[in-house]
């Protein structure tokens, strides 16, 4: 069997643009992958036409190994988020047709199975006004449909400091939360990077008495070293890397013990044998797998095979039941969480388990996606100017 081609489709949203891509064979198996790109899917896709000549075009599907190592070092320049992200969309993809052309799922290509289930957690339910009033309602939402965890990032547009005054508030929107969901579902703290390291444990001392069940990227992600200081003096569990682009990059987090979570994206870090060999990496480290998810749901069926074939995965991301859920219609056999037990749940569906309708996705063109951090009502996923 050799690739004889890809295809690309856009899915567009006013704050993020889906990028699916389907491998063609010579024997009529097609496979998918999916990644999400922040402000670089242009970028993206100019990669994917290039690498389809020098790489892709005649290369056995089945190797994906080799097809990983020639993508990633065959243009001599260092890989990061655009390449990597491009290996990760074909690398699924392969992973699709050589289940397919088995018969078997690729959780069953890994390994096997360790659990039956992958427990979820929402993201992208807050998209309300921001006032304990209305978070209180919209966790109340995500508990009714069934799930038993969920994320939040309270700090508005904070950056480096906080004062006490938005200190306060952000507490505020925490405790609504808590008294929600109560006291059994786990709250996910997120921090998207944003704060000095003493402010960032001076805001976790401040958040504990609402148990969160991580502090997520405290600090900006270049600076290792300002992570281990937060994660020296806080009691909560650290979670970070999804904006690390490469497993070898994670080799100095895991040296210094500073972080209980690891958090790659299967779209960015080159697909599910990437993250596989991360985690087993992990494991040895005694340290936590819980994927960043903010694609659609083909990146959530390859996100579910490592999870379903990893001793040391804890949860999986998920944003489809909230924001843009109407985007789960581009995907036939799209992974649903239980509402009975808020998991996924296992599939015995060859490859991954689903297949990108490509009219459905054309009703959903590209845009000038935009998520700015920084602007205010950016937890609205509304840019100013989209209309949305």
């Amino acid at each position: 069997m050799r690739i004889t081609g890809i295809s690309t489709h856009v899915v567009g949203t006013p704050w993020r643009n889906l990028t699916y891509v389907q491998v063609h064979t010579d024997e009529g198996i097609t496979g998918v992958g999916e990644t999400r790109m922040l402000g670089h899917t242009d970028a993206l896709l100019g990669y994917l036409k290039e690498a389809e000549a020098n790489h892709i075009l005649g290369s056995d599907p089945f190797a994906v190994e080799d097809l990983v190592r020639r993508m990633k070092y065959g243009d001599y320049g260092r890989a990061g988020e655009i390449v990597m992200s491009g290996i990760a969309v074909v690398e699924m993809a392969c992973w699709d047709i050589k289940g397919k052309a088995l018969g078997v799922p690729v959780w069953q290509l890994l390994g096997g199975k360790v659990t039956d289930k992958v427990k979820a957690y929402a993201n992208g339910w807050y998209t309300t006004e921001r006032t304990p009033e209305a978070y209180h309602k919209a966790a109340q939402g995500v508990m009714e449909r069934g799930y038993r965890a969920l994320k939040i990032d309270p700090f508005g547009t904070g950056h480096f400091e906080l004062d006490q005054q938005q200190t306060n508030y952000a507490v505020s929107l925490i405790e609504a939360v808590r008294d929600a969901i109560g006291p059994d579902a786990e709250l996910m703290l997120e921090m998207h990077g944003r704060f000095s390291p003493s402010t960032a444990v001076r805001l976790a001392r401040e958040l504990a008495p609402f148990r969160p069940a991580w502090l997520e990227e405290p600090v900006p992600p270049e600076n290792l070293r300002a992570l281990k200081k937060v994660a020296e003096k806080v009691d909560i569990p650290v979670a970070t890397g999804e904006r690390i682009h490469d497993r070898i990059e994670f080799r100095e987090l895991f040296e210094d013990q500073s972080v209980d979570v690891i958090q790659p994206d299967v779209g960015h870090i080159g697909g599910i044998w990437e993250t596989r060999k991360l985690a087993a990496t992990a494991e040895t480290h005694y340290t936590l797998v819980a994927p960043h998810n903010v694609g659609g749901s083909v990146l959530t069926a390859a996100s579910l095979q490592v999870g379903f074939t990893s001793p040391n995965f804890k949860i999986l991301e998920h944003f489809n039941d909230f924001a843009d859920a109407e985007i789960k219609k581009v995907v036939k056999g799209a992974p649903q969480v239980d509402p009975e037990d808020g998991c996924f749940h296992l599939s015995d569906a060859p490859g991954l388990g689903v297949e990108l309708d490509t009219d459905a996705a054309a009703e959903f063109p590209q845009q000038q996606a935009r998520f700015d951090l920084w602007a205010e009502g950016w937890e609205k996923r509304a840019p100013k100017g989209t209309g949305a």
